[in-house]
C-alpha cells in the first residue's frame, strides 16, 4: 500500500479494516457510574501491608476535587503533569482526575537517573510535577539544575489529599472527546533518550475493553496489581481494566513474594499480572515448600519481559496455576495477544512448551498483528521476521521525535522491533512466538543469533538459577556468544559444566564461549533484560579466537 505522508501511515496503523463497535463509555461516564456506589474499587496495601479500602463512591469524590485542583492551577486540556512516586492509591486519583479534565499525564519512572529524568520533564514540556514528600528533594535539585525546567510547580504530596484537593468551587466540564491526549509514557532504553509514547483515551479504553473481554473480567473480578503503575502494564490492566468493567483491583505498594498469596488469598482475588521475574521470584521463594492453594484464583498475566519455557513450566507445575502468556508495548497501549484463557491442559502445554519458546499468543479484537520482513512483505508462516501491529490500541506517535515516528511506522504498521515467527493452529489460527530484540540480535560472522533460544538453553544448566545470553564485540566474528549467570544458593563457579552443557545442545556457533557470574540480572523495572548493560564485562574477550575443540 502506498502512503503519500508520515501522517497517512499513522492513520493506518491506528485502524482496523474491521474495528470494533464504538465505545459506550468514556472516563467521564465511567467515573459518574461510581457516584453512588458503596462497592470497594481499590483497595491499596503499602510495604508493611497497612490496607485503605476505597469505595467507588469515595474514588469519584477523590477525583472530582483533584479535578478542581487541577483547574485552580489553570491548568487546560492538552496540558502536561507528571507523576512521580511509588505505587500509591494518589496516584490513581491523580491519573483519573487529569483524564476527566483533559490532561496528559507523564508517569516518572523513579528508577532512571537524574538526567533522564530531567530529559523527561523537559521533552514532555511539563508544567506541574506531583511528588510524593520523600522524592521531593531529589526532583527539586533536578528541576533547578535542569535550564529549561524552572517554569515547573512543584505540588509535594504526603499522605493527606489535601496537597492536591479543592472540596468546594465551581468546576467546568473540559472539552475532550476519546482522541484527546492521556499518557505520554517514555520507554526504557538501554542507550540514548528515552521515547515519549503517547496514548490517548480511546487507546487506554479500547485496550482495557479488549483485556477485560479476553479474560472475563467483569463486576465480580477482582485483580491484584503487583507491578509499578508507571508502566502500562500496571496503570492498564490492573488499574483501568477492572474499572472499565465495574470490578475491584487491590493494588501494592511493592511486590512481596512472601506476602502474594497471602494477599490473594485475604483479598479474594481472582486475576493477578506480573512479569516473568516475578516467577522465577515466587517459584525460588516457594523452593522446598509446599505450594499455597487458593480456591477462586483464576490464573496470572504474565508478559512485558521475555519468559523462558522453564521458567513458565516450573512456574505451573509448582502452583498448578495457568500462565496466559501474552505481549505488547507501550507503544500498542498493553497487551496485543494472548494465549486462550479457557483451554484444556494439553492444549495449554503445547503453545507454551512445544516450540522452544512459550507462545505469546493469537491477536486481540483491537489489533492485527503479522510478521513482515524490512520492506514490509508478510513472510511465510515459521520464517522469522519483525512482529507489526496495527489497530485501534496503537499509539498516536512519539511526542516530539518525527525521526523515531517515520522508523516506527515505515510501512504503515507499527514496527515493534522485536522479532518473531507464526505457527497455526488446526483452525488456522495465527500463534506468534517472539525470539528477541532486533537491535539485542548477535550477529556472529554475518548469521542472526536470537538471544531467547540461548537464554532457553543457559536457564538449564547445571547451577544456573538465572541466566541471558549477551553478545559482546570479537575481533574474530563481530560478535561472540556470552553468558551472564546468577547461581542457585550454594552453587559453584563451575564455568565449564555450564560451558560443556550449552555446547551440548546449542551448535558451536550459537554456544556461549564464556561465562561471567553476577549477583543478579539486569532489568528495566518491568522485567525486561538489559543485556547491553553487561556487555562491557565481556571486554577482555575482544581478541580472543574461540575455536570448536575436536
Amino acid at each position: 500500500m502506498e502512503f503519500n505522508t508520515l501522517e497517512d501511515k499513522i492513520a493506518y496503523a491506528r485502524t482496523l479494516e474491521n474495528p470494533p463497535k464504538d465505545l459506550q463509555d468514556d472516563f467521564f461516564s465511567l467515573l459518574k457510574r461510581g457516584i453512588g456506589s458503596d462497592k470497594t474499587y481499590l483497595v491499596y496495601r503499602n510495604v508493611d501491608q497497612n490496607r485503605t479500602e476505597i469505595s467507588y463512591r469515595e474514588f469519584y469524590e477523590y477525583v472530582i476535587n483533584a479535578a478542581r485542583f487541577y483547574q485552580s492551577k489553570g491548568l487546560q486540556p492538552g496540558d502536561k503533569i507528571a507523576t512521580i512516586s511509588h505505587n500509591h492509591w494518589h496516584t490513581v486519583v491523580q491519573y483519573f482526575a487529569a483524564w476527566f479534565c483533559g490532561l496528559v499525564v507523564v508517569p516518572v519512572n523513579l528508577g532512571e537517573d537524574d538526567n533522564r529524568v530531567a530529559y523527561i520533564l523537559e521533552n514532555a514540556e511539563v508544567k506541574l510535577a506531583l511528588v510524593r514528600d520523600e522524592y521531593a528533594e531529589r526532583i527539586q535539585s533536578v528541576i533547578d539544575e535542569g535550564k529549561q525546567l524552572g517554569d515547573i510547580e512543584v505540588v509535594i504530596c504526603d499522605d493527606s489529599v489535601d496537597s492536591f484537593s479543592v472540596r468546594e468551587g465551581e468546576l467546568s466540564e473540559a472539552k475532550v472527546d476519546v482522541e484527546s491526549e492521556a499518557l505520554i509514557v517514555f520507554t526504557s532504553g538501554t542507550t540514548g533518550n528515552p521515547k515519549g509514547v503517547v496514548l490517548t483515551q480511546r487507546n487506554l479504553l479500547e485496550d482495557a475493553r479488549t483485556i477485560s473481554q479476553w479474560h472475563d473480567i467483569d463486576g465480580q473480578t477482582k485483580m491484584m496489581c503487583v507491578l509499578p503503575i508507571h508502566h502500562v502494564n500496571g496503570t492498564v490492566v490492573t488499574m483501568i481494566t477492572p474499572f472499565f468493567a465495574g470490578g475491584s483491583t487491590m493494588l501494592n505498594e511493592k511486590f512481596s513474594a512472601g506476602h502474594f498469596f497471602k494477599a490473594i488469598e485475604e483479598e479474594q482475588v481472582h486475576i493477578v499480572s506480573v512479569v516473568p521475574t516475578l516467577l522465577q521470584y515466587l517459584t525460588n521463594y516457594y523452593e522446598g515448600k509446599g505450594a499455597p492453594k487458593s480456591e477462586q484464583f483464576r490464573h496470572i498475566i504474565c508478559g512485558a519481559g521475555p519468559l523462558t519455557v522453564k521458567v513458565a513450566q516450573n512456574f505451573e507445575e509448582k502452583f498448578g496455576l495457568p500462565i496466559i502468556h501474552g505481549y505488547g508495548l507501550s507503544e500498542t497501549t498493553c497487551y496485543s495477544c494472548f494465549i486462550p484463557a479457557e483451554q484444556p491442559k494439553e492444549e495449554h502445554n503445547k503453545w507454551m512448551r512445544d516450540f522452544g519458546y512459550p507462545s505469546i499468543g493469537i491477536p486481540v479484537p483491537a489489533n492485527d498483528m503479522d510478521i513482515q520482513d524490512e520492506q514490509g512483505n508478510s513472510v511465510p508462516e515459521g520464517e522469522r521476521g519483525e512482529i507489526v501491529i496495527r489497530g485501534v490500541n496503537v499509539m498516536k506517535g512519539y511526542f516530539n521525535n518525527r525521526e523515531a515516528n517515520e522508523s516506527a511506522f515505515k510501512n504503515g504498521w507499527f514496527r515493534s522491533g522485536d522479532e518473531g515467527f507464526i505457527k497455526r493452529d488446526e483452525e488456522g489460527n495465527p500463534y506468534f512466538f517472539i525470539t528477541g530484540r532486533l537491535k539485542e540480535l548477535i550477529i556472529r560472522g554475518g548469521i542472526n543469533l536470537a538471544p531467547l533460544e540461548i537464554d532457553e538453553v543457559i536457564n538449564k544448566a547445571p547451577g544456573v538459577k538465572a541466566g541471558i545470553a549477551v553478545g559482546f564485540e570479537n575481533d574474530w566474528y563481530g560478535e561472540e556468544v556470552g553468558a551472564y549467570v546468577q547461581l542457585k544458593k550454594g552453587a559453584e563457579q563451575d564455568e565449564q559444566s555450564i560451558l560443556d552443557y550449552c555446547q551440548r545442545y546449542l551448535p558451536f556457533s550459537k554456544a556461549p564461549k564464556v561465562v561471567v557470574f553476577g549477583e543478579e540480572l539486569p532489568v528495566t523495572s518491568t522485567g525486561k533484560y538489559q543485556r547491553l548493560k553487561v556487555a562491557h564485562l565481556f571486554e577482555k574477550w575482544s581478541d580472543v579466537q574461540f575455536r570448536e575443540s575436536g
